[in-house]
């Protein structure tokens, strides 16, 4: 048989048999499945991943927003000025060093979460998952990430 990832010599690579197109793929759809439900809160992804670290650790430097959830300052900062408009957050300079910014929930931003909750319950049981692979999913997916991150070291 052919291994893993694999093609025998002389056949063309298939896109279905590639890990990259699967995962591509159902990161697209799962996206999309999200940015749809989450339209009615008035949220894009990006801005919902962004509260998701938020709500997970209010207080947070914009430094460690932007680790938590893989974004670099240039395309955090205008994500946090669009939350910080719509009164969801609000950013605040460290008394003692001026260079950090902190950025902590609103009442409003505090009071959305729930409405955020149902929206992700909904999208995951979309997936038809069961508990248990979703979590083996998961765990798969970070630990890839992971190892291709170290054996990448550019990125």
């Amino acid at each position: 048989g052919v291994a893993m990832g694999q093609t025998a010599v002389g056949q063309p690579a298939r896109v279905d048999d590639q890990l990259c197109f699967a995962l591509y793929s159902a990161s697209k759809a799962l996206t999309a499945a999200y940015r749809q439900a989450l339209s009615e809160l008035g949220l894009t992804y990006p801005q919902y991943l962004t509260m998701l670290a938020v709500w997970e650790s209010d207080g947070r430097t914009v430094a460690e927003l932007g680790r938590a959830i893989d974004l670099d300052s240039g395309t955090l900062s205008p994500l946090l000025r669009r939350l910080e408009q719509a009164g969801l957050i609000r950013r605040e300079r460290s008394v003692s060093d001026e260079r950090v910014v902190r950025v902590y929930l609103t009442e409003r931003g505090r009071d959305l979460e729930p409405r955020a909750a149902a929206v992700r319950a909904r999208v995951e049981a979309a997936t038809g998952l069961s508990a248990d692979e979703f979590v083996e999913l998961r765990g798969m997916l970070h630990r890839l990430r992971r190892t291709i991150v170290a054996a990448t070291p550019q990125l």
